[in-house]
């Protein structure tokens, strides 16, 4: 099983190793030399964009549905260039709009298609352990799951062809929710004289709980670390998406309305560069939390 990971990030990269640990034939891509060398200096087969080896599979982690489609259609157009039968496999957090549209192409021309947005972080990347959504057909994830297998420690298939992006908006949309709901809470607990640690504990021994309150907080937050390797930008993308989705379907969603003008209130608190777990930052100020609190406005 020949394998093409096209977007050598910090998702892309690490999968590319991940693979290549567990005995894959792997060859990695990006438009950035920096980025081809920072993996070819950790022992992967890399190639030059224009120059990429046939493979079975084309595993794609790219910033947005721009980049996707300028792969699939243009650089290096795999929709001439892959061989029938090949399947691209999208790991992006991509416009499901877009996702059907380029899927249809995919499958007219001869190839498969598989839409497996992550969860999990460089972290989980990197271990083999991300969270994996998957759009598409049961034959395709059959024939691809040693790989997915590799990949990750759980994968669910929510439906046909862009169903995987859209459930991974939901998904980060909830996410960004509750990063500015938990950090209301804390505040509103520390303001009141109630440690910020004996809060979230409280929360996440009852039904507020959320992935947010368990991990976000005490991994990157509390810890003052921010290094969760997803940044504002990318959240700020994501949210747009799934407003557009919205929207596209006719669906007056008022709380996701008022989330995404919450993560676009300002510009530079926090910046598209910062982790994204900063949205929290300012928010805990108004509570005084001290565990930590300085450490948040200094740590981006």
């Amino acid at each position: 099983m020949k394998i093409t990971v096209i977007g050598l990030g910090q998702m892309g990269g690490n999968m590319a190793l991940t693979l290549h640990s567990a005995g894959f034939d792997v060859t990695g891509t990006d438009v950035f030399e920096s980025a081809r060398q920072r993996l070819a200096d950790q022992g992967l087969d890399v190639a030059s964009p224009d120059a990429l080896p046939a493979s079975d599979i084309y595993l794609l982690s790219l910033p947005t549905s721009a980049h996707v489609r300028e792969v699939i259609e243009t650089r290096p157009g795999l929709l001439k260039t892959a061989a029938a039968g090949s399947v691209i496999i999208d790991t992006s957090t991509s416009d499901p709009v877009d996702s059907r549209e380029l899927s249809a192409k995919v499958i007219a021309a001869g190839l498969e298609w598989l839409d497996a947005p992550v969860s999990g972080g460089p972290k989980g990347a990197a271990s083999g352990k991300l969270g994996m959504l998957l759009g598409g057909e049961t034959a395709t994830i059959e024939r691809v799951s040693p790989l997915l297998e590799a990949m990750s420690a759980k994968r669910t298939h929510v439906g046909g062809p862009g169903s995987g992006h859209v459930v991974k908006l939901a998904n980060n949309y909830l996410c960004a929710a509750n990063l500015v709901a938990t950090a209301e809470a804390v505040a509103l607990a520390a303001k009141a004289g109630v440690d910020p640690a004996a809060c979230l504990a409280g929360l996440n021994s009852g039904s507020g709980r959320s992935a947010v309150s368990e991990i976000n907080f005490p991994e990157w937050i509390v810890s003052g670390r921010f290094d969760s390797g997803f940044t504002t930008g990318l959240m700020r993308k994501d949210l747009r998406l799934a407003r557009d989705a919205a929207a596209n379907l006719d669906l007056d969603l008022a709380l996701l309305t008022e989330t995404v003008e919450r993560w676009h209130a300002d510009s530079d608190q926090p910046a598209d560069t910062d982790d994204f777990n900063h949205i929290a930052s300012p928010i805990l100020a108004l509570g005084s939390v001290p565990t930590h609190s300085n450490t948040m406005e200094d740590a981006s």
